[in-house]
């Protein structure tokens, strides 16, 4: 993935830019940047986020890079409990996730962000780079809408013992806990999965919000 956002000023380094990089597949471009995001996790502030991160970075920055890619396809694009398109988890592949790509890829605008057409407006680091660099709280906001999936997922990378766990936990570390409605609604994502339609055969999203037809690595 190239660069997903030209903010019209200059981007605040956070610990979501730093996610936001971990969370993408490990190609050349990653790989090569491994030593400078290293670094940037060692000047972050000492927290719960730090430790979450550097524990990750213990196994990211050891691996060779065949065995960081291998990782990364059999947890995120072979795993239906660890997918990194949220809005899938609350919506499936329904004419409601149309809607919630339409939404976030206006307030991406909205907030003087461009969306990278390549990307789909849901996709985990695409959020995170939003989180990075929108005005301070915009970020938090419409990660917190997506706690359930988070939590999904950060289960499941748990029970099958991914390194990637410790990002979700850096991710997680100092949120609220789930409300009683989240928690009903993980225990029906943890049950039956992501909502399903049975009627109509439309794409589940207006043309405006797809990607271009290309791979996305």
């Amino acid at each position: 993935m190239k660069l997903i956002f030209r903010p019209k000023g200059p981007a605040v380094q956070t610990p979501y830019k730093l996610l936001s990089l971990l969370f993408l597949y490990p190609d050349e471009r990653i790989i090569e940047a491994r030593p400078e995001i290293l670094e940037a996790v060692a000047q972050l502030p000492a927290s719960p986020q730090k430790d979450a991160i550097e524990e990750f970075c213990r196994y990211w920055a050891a691996a060779t890079p065949t065995v960081l890619a291998q990782a990364y396809v059999e947890t995120f694009d072979l795993q239906k409990r660890s997918g990194l398109y949220l809005s899938f988890y609350l919506h499936g592949d329904t004419r409601q996730r149309g809607m919630a790509l339409l939404r976030l890829k206006r307030l991406y605008r909205a907030a003087g962000l461009v969306l990278d057409p390549k990307e789909l407006p849901d996709y985990l680091p695409v959020m995170l780079e939003f989180a990075a660099a929108a005005p301070p709280g915009y970020g938090e906001a419409i990660l917190s809408e997506y706690r359930a999936a988070l939590a999904l997922i950060q289960r499941h990378l748990r029970e099958i013992a991914s390194p990637y766990a410790h990002l979700l936990d850096a991710l997680q570390a100092g949120q609220p806990v789930l409300s009683p409605s989240e928690r009903e609604h993980l225990g029906r994502l943890i049950a039956n999965g992501p909502p399903s339609e049975q009627v109509g055969l439309e794409p589940f999203a207006p043309p405006e919000v797809m990607p271009a037809r290309e791979a996305r690595r």
